[in-house]
């Protein structure tokens, strides 16, 4: 009786050490699966995120801009931009994806021929087909709360100076 108690309590030993061999392969190539599938899904985020915003770059003066534009209020209120501000859905401010923060734009309405001064403290609009996206404030100005969105041209107004920190060195 003895020994084959002792088979069995070899034989569980045995089928635990391959179980837990097993499941040990197991893990890491879960672990590995993972890893894999968080870094593919990071980049599928980012490539995506990248054909909506650009980089910021400066612009002189008088560019200008046409297309549609919309506007964002009451869920965005009291949040923080990408600029860090916290966004006031009654100050005359707007997103745009690659106008530098701070940079002042004349907005007009195309329909009525109205016209709003906003600055550039988020980045947007994500709905492709659209350049700016106005505050409530600045989008009741021009007429633009009831339809939604309206097609408008942008024109700088006043661009920031660079810091010293984001100026080019000269050559």
């Amino acid at each position: 009786m003895r020994s084959s108690s002792r088979t069995s309590t070899r034989s569980s030993d045995v089928h635990r050490s391959q179980c837990s061999s097993a499941s040990g392969a197991f893990s890491r190539f879960d672990a590995r699966f993972v890893a894999a599938s968080i870094a593919m899904l990071i980049g599928l985020l980012a490539s995506g995120c990248a054909k909506h915003v650009g980089v910021a770059h400066s612009v002189p003066v008088g560019h200008s801009e046409t297309g549609l534009a919309s506007w964002y209020g009451d869920p965005y209120h009291g949040r923080q931009t990408a600029s860090g501000e916290i966004y006031d859905m009654n100050e005359w401010t707007a997103a745009h994806r690659t106008l530098p923060f701070g940079t002042w734009v004349e907005v007009t309405n195309l329909t009525n021929a109205k016209r709003v001064s906003v600055r550039i403290t988020d980045r947007g609009p994500f709905v492709d087909g659209r350049i700016i996206d106005l505050s409530r404030a600045a989008a009741k100005q021009i007429d633009m709360i009831g339809p939604g969105t309206a097609r408008v041209r942008l024109k700088v107004i006043h661009a920031p100076v660079p810091s010293r920190s984001t100026r080019v060195p000269a050559p």
